[in-house]
């Protein structure tokens, strides 16, 4: 007989166990189920704001391989289908067809769960109002649209200033509308030092973005018809046509935690660096729904990215398929931009090296994308952070314009490789003046980093 494998989730980490499974083994040796409570699979969630913006033409080209397609590779993938509760003691999942009602278990010989996470949304009045939307999937993001082709007001705000916010905040400015953005924090991008965060705040108003800061909002304000109208805070009312949530996520662990599995501080699943789950040889996770180690701090940290989730799905499937393969961790890289201005972060900021109990130097240096003499030359300003003691690097953040952001890449691989600042200051990098000046502006934090460490002692 042919071992059953059932995998809950039919995006990224789920769609790629699959897929490389199924590349190890064939139909005869291997069944594979996947439940899917949406209709589409295997799309990028990360585009969604180039979509509602306009930089995508449309939503299908967001999405990388259909059900169909999947399907005919021998996955049987079930849309609109939503599992309701895992018995790991009977190896089988009860799932729910969203479309008829009804209720069916399917046994499992190995179970991979791939549930990703779900949109942070406040706990206040008037959130559920109509014109107020998330953007965590395809169908979150066809709403949106149609919500703004729906009402002639040009008044957007946006909840939250992290990734998705700004992100979000460029697409409804890009659509002509009004935008205000209400951040919890004194400054946007949490995932920067407050010092860098800065430098994004005044971009953003720069580019017609009201960027308001300590800002908890505190009611949705609605119309006779129930339509959102403004957005409330401790301190004023922001009128609104459309709101927009950019306030995070967190992991979807709730058939994980009903079934007993193990989770960590952050709410996510506790795997090994075969990414199974803890305690349990038969069941695997992967992508937002998990916890990662984080290679600088030694720490877990919920980090949900599409890089990881598809890495952690080749993992998984390669696991499943009677292969090996271990994911070993991550250093925190991501990248975003706001219009013509680029944001980069790697490793620690100074409040996580604070938090593990490291003691560091931080620098902070001002340079330019190419050499200054070359036409189109731009500022950036790039932050690091080193070991006091040994010189480690710790961080780096780089905010600027063109060139700035894919610069970050270069820290994250010194960082995975532990390098130490003065290491660094000797690394080959690539120069001509269209490029880069003579010293890379990396390189340029790397010297300063190197002189902070020397004078400290």
């Amino acid at each position: 007989m042919s071992e059953r494998l059932v995998i809950i989730g039919g995006d990224a980490a789920g769609m790629s166990a699959a897929s490389q499974a199924r590349r190890l083994k064939g139909a005869g040796e291997l069944e594979i189920t996947a439940f899917e409570r949406g209709r589409f699979s295997s799309y990028s969630a990360c585009g969604i704001p180039y979509w509602v913006g306009g930089d995508v033409a449309g939503r299908d080209e967001l999405i990388a391989r259909s059900p169909e397609e999947h399907r005919a590779r021998g996955i049987g993938l079930r849309t609109r289908t939503e599992v309701t509760e895992i018995d790991l003691a009977g190896q089988r999942v009860l799932a729910r067809d969203l479309a008829a009602g009804t209720e069916a278990w399917t046994g499992f010989d190995k179970l991979v769960i791939a549930t990703g996470a779900r949109p942070a949304r406040p706990a206040v009045p008037g959130i559920d109002a109509a014109g107020v939307h998330g953007v965590q999937t395809l169908e979150d993001g066809q709403a949106l649209l149609d919500s703004l082709a729906g009402t002639a007001g040009r008044r957007a705000v946006v909840v939250g200033a992290g990734y998705i916010g700004v992100e979000m905040a460029e697409a409804l400015l890009n659509r002509g509308y009004e935008v205000t953005v209400l951040n919890r924090s004194e400054q946007p991008m949490a995932t920067l030092d407050p010092d860098m965060g800065r430098l994004v705040h005044a971009a953003m108003d720069g580019l017609g973005i009201r960027t308001v800061g300590s800002a908890a909002v505190t009611r949705i304000l609605t119309d006779d018809a129930g339509r959102v109208r403004a957005v409330a805070t401790d301190d004023d009312e922001y009128p609104a046509d459309v709101v927009v949530l950019g306030t995070g996520v967190v992991p979807e662990t709730s058939l994980a935690e009903a079934a007993g599995l193990p989770l960590g501080a952050h709410g996510g699943l506790l795997t090994d660096l075969a990414m199974r789950v803890r305690g349990h040889g038969n069941v695997w996770a992967g992508g937002d729904c998990v916890e990662v180690l984080d290679l600088v701090s030694g720490r877990e940290r919920h980090v949900p990215l599409g890089t990881h989730a598809n890495k952690q799905g080749q993992v998984i499937g390669s696991n499943v398929g009677g292969d090996y393969a271990t994911f070993p961790g991550v250093v925190g890289t991501a990248v975003s931009k706001v219009c013509d201005l680029e944001i980069a972060r790697t490793g620690l900021r100074e409040k996580d090296a604070r938090e593990v109990g490291l003691r560091y130097v931080a620098v902070t240096v001002e340079s330019t994308s190419r050499a200054g003499y070359y036409p189109g030359a731009a500022p950036m300003t790039v932050k690091m952070l080193a070991e006091r003691r040994t010189g480690r690097l710790l961080g780096v953040q780089i905010v600027g314009r063109e060139g700035a952001a894919k610069r970050v890449d270069v820290a994250a691989v010194a960082l995975t490789a532990r390098m130490t600042v003065e290491r660094m200051t000797a690394l080959d990098l690539g120069y001509a003046p269209p490029f880069s000046p003579v010293w890379d502006p990396v390189l340029i934090a790397a010297r300063k980093a190197l002189a902070a460490v020397r004078a400290a002692g």
